[in-house]
Parts: C-alpha cells; sequence; structure tokens
C-alpha cells in the first residue's frame, strides 16, 4: 500500500515541479518564507526520505553532512527529484512489515525533535511531500502561473 501511494504522489509532484520557472528561483512570498529554490528543492529531496528512514536509525539536522542540496534551475531539480525518488521506490520495494516496526530517531544535536517507527517516518514523508507541494502551488499561483490539478483538475485545467 506504501508503494501505490508513493507512486500517486510521485505523479503529482512531477507535474507540479515541472511548472517551476527557471528565473523566479530566488523569489520568496514573504521574508519569512522560503524561496522557490529552497522549496522546490526540499519537495524533491523528500522521495529520498524514504529510504533514509530505511537505512539508518536516525537524522540528526546539526551534522553538517545533512546541509540540504539546493538545485539552480528547472533541469537540475527534475533530475534531483527523479533520483530521490529511485532511491525511494528501490527501498520501499524491498522493504517488509518487520523492516517497518523499528524506531527512527530525529533529532538536533541532543534534542530529540520525535521517535517514531521506520513505517510512521515513511508515512510522514508523504505527508511532508503533500504539505510542501501544496506551498509550492501557492507559490505559483502567486506568480501566475498555472498549476496542475492533484487529486482532480484544478481551476486552471477547468477554464476558471
Amino acid at each position: 500500500m506504501l508503494l501505490q501511494e508513493f507512486e500517486s504522489e510521485v505523479q503529482i509532484t512531477r507535474k507540479m515541479l515541472g511548472r517551476v520557472p527557471d528565473d523566479r528561483f530566488n523569489w520568496q512570498p514573504h521574508p519569512k518564507s522560503m524561496t522557490l529554490q529552497r522549496l522546490v528543492t526540499h519537495v524533491a529531496e523528500i522521495p529520498s526520505w524514504v529510504k533514509l528512514a530505511l537505512t539508518t536509525d536516525e537524522l540528526d539536522f546539526a551534522d553538517p553532512k545533512n546541509e540540504p542540496a539546493l538545485v539552480n534551475n528547472k533541469q537540475e531539480l527534475m533530475d534531483f527529484f527523479e533520483r530521490s525518488v529511485e532511491a525511494g521506490r528501490n527501498a520501499l520495494a524491498k522493504a517488509t512489515e518487520d523492516d517497518l516496526r523499528p524506531n527512527w530517531t530525529m533529532r538536533v544535536g541532543e534534542k530529540i525533535v520525535n521517535v517514531r517507527t521506520k513505517g510512521e517516518v515513511i508515512r510522514m514523508s508523504l505527508s511532508q511531500i503533500i504539505h510542501h507541494r501544496a506551498q509550492l502551488g501557492v507559490y505559483l499561483r502567486l506568480l501566475d502561473i498555472p498549476i496542475p490539478g492533484s487529486y482532480g483538475p484544478s481551476a486552471d485545467e477547468m477554464g476558471s
């Protein structure tokens, strides 16, 4: 079931990322908001979190090796997304029910943010894709870029 949901969210996300304009990567709707570049990079990396959850026991955001990557144009974005998807898909396809049961920890140095089972972390990753993809939809709307539908047609696709 998780693999089927993963594949569905990948298809929707691919369409949304495909609308990102090369010339607006530094744009941000508010000083407290991420730039478009940071947001799309984050959306593109999330599918690889499935592999991270299944092959590690924790993520420490204080560790410098966990600095997020950044992409500089749509081609780099789409290539990064496809690599991330492949990593997540391959790990999930090999996973067993027993692989989903161990705990996985998210931390910032000594501060533990949460501890969840690996299965819960995968579900959270899918939720994060949806959440940040919705943010991206708002960014694109503010840039007057037609957005694709997610679970049905968008207003742009309906001609509204």
